[in-house]
């Protein structure tokens, strides 16, 4: 297909760049210890094909590339580990089970190892985790953030996870003065809502939906995309975004819209194959873009699967097998150093996936806050609200709106 070589001369000529930031490839092994939890399971034939997701480069809103950062000088959740503290809990709210429940558990392990690294050198200041599922579900997420504001030891929030559920619950949020740290939830128009406690720790899709769609246009040289959009907060957001950037490339024609947990994409494929586009845009979540995938190729289509941080995850290419292969996914998420993997692959018994450095990051600057002595939720709000760091995947700093005041887009590969 058009602008395949371009991309795999892109491949070998940055390999060696990534390497030198210290960014790992991930494997298909990845989500294996949430396969029962997030109902996966479905793709066996991806055993055989030792696929994986593979860093290609960072991109600007241009589609252009950015050198990887400098992971050298990241903030350290073990501080100098002479912290003092009254004992505190931080809390992680989002999908724990359910279909799209590896994404979620990607993030809580990425929290679980800043805290670990935090106690154990920090005898003096110790600070509990308390984990609360939301499935990824907005309306479940208005039953149990009140449970997050109501515990008045909980002082800090990483999440909610999705977007649907931060829409839902962002305000309640707000209400209670608890500052919450999205790894993952990238609807642009969450920060407008007036909220005054909700920070964004990774590009909004305003951001990703350009980047994403100049490199296509660009560098990959596609001239028709079809767009294909689930109808979540999420996938509506992100699929307006990319095809405003694609202009005229996203044809109209073939564009289709389908609904969370639909498995049968019949229509959308005969829609799809009969315009034959350079690749398909899906905007949505892994457990959607995997039987469509699968269905797309069976059907008959030759171009390119492309999708974005919501399919950006191991279950994608377990799910969807050799479907999988040569598949574009774009990511406001960063690859784990090699450090970063092995200590999280230590303790959580799989290697990080999706938003795993971000939850460790967002971990890492409340536990900053509260070692510093920030013990209510007014004083690490403000400890948030003034924070100017490096972290492993991104300078964290943030405007008057919780957007952060730089941020660009990964783009993947699964080979």
């Amino acid at each position: 297909m058009r602008g395949r070589s371009a991309r795999g001369a892109l491949v070998i000529g940055i390999a060696a760049a990534l390497a030198l930031a210290g960014c790992s490839s991930k494997s298909t092994d990845e989500g294996s210890s949430s396969t029962s939890a997030s109902g996966a399971g479905t793709g066996s034939a991806a055993a055989s094909t030792n696929l994986s997701i593979q860093p290609l480069v960072q991109v600007d809103t241009e589609g252009k590339e950015v050198p990887a950062a400098d992971t050298a000088s990241a903030a350290d959740p073990a501080g100098a580990g002479n912290a003092t503290c009254a004992p505190a809990s931080i809390a992680m709210a989002g999908a724990l089970t359910g279909p799209d429940s590896a994404l979620g558990i990607n993030i809580v392990d990425g929290v679980k190892l800043a805290l670990d690294k935090h106690n154990k050198a920090n005898p003096n200041c110790q600070v509990t985790l308390k984990e609360f599922d939301t499935e990824g579900d907005p309306q479940k997420a208005t039953q149990v953030i009140p449970q997050v504001v109501n515990d008045p030891s909980v002082i800090g929030l990483v999440g909610p996870a999705f977007s649907g559920e931060t829409k839902a619950t962002g305000g309640i949020l707000s209400d209670a003065g608890l500052v919450a740290v999205s790894a993952s939830a990238t609807n642009a128009t969450l920060t407008q809502n007036g909220w005054k406690t909700f920070f964004r720790g990774l590009a909004n899709d305003d951001i990703q939906g350009p980047a994403v769609a100049k490199y296509l246009t660009g560098t990959a040289g596609y001239k028709k995309v079809c767009v294909i959009e689930d109808n979540t907060d999420y996938g509506t957001g992100l699929a307006k975004s990319i095809k405003d950037g694609l202009g005229s490339v996203a044809d109209s024609a073939c564009a289709a819209s389908v609904k969370k947990g639909d498995k049968d994409f019949s229509a959308t494929v005969t829609k799809v194959t009969a315009a034959k586009p350079d690749a398909v845009f899906y905007s949505g979540y892994y457990s959607e873009a995997a039987p469509l995938a699968q269905q797309l190729k069976s059907g008959g289509f030759e171009g390119v699967f492309v999708s974005a941080d919501g399919t950006n995850d191991p279950q994608f290419v377990t799910q969807a097998g050799d479907a999988a292969k040569d598949a574009l996914l774009s990511c406001p998420c960063g690859p784990a150093p090699d450090k970063f993997k092995s200590e999280y692959q230590a303790l959580n018994g799989q290697e990080p996936g999706v938003y795993s450095v971000e939850g460790y990051d967002l971990t890492t600057i409340l536990l900053k806050g509260i070692s510093e002595g920030k013990a209510t939720r007014a004083d690490l709000l403000d400890y948030v609200k003034a924070y100017d760091g490096q972290g492993l995947a991104r300078q964290y700093k943030w405007n008057e709106d919780g957007e952060l005041t730089s941020a660009l887009i990964w783009m993947y590969e699964v080979q």
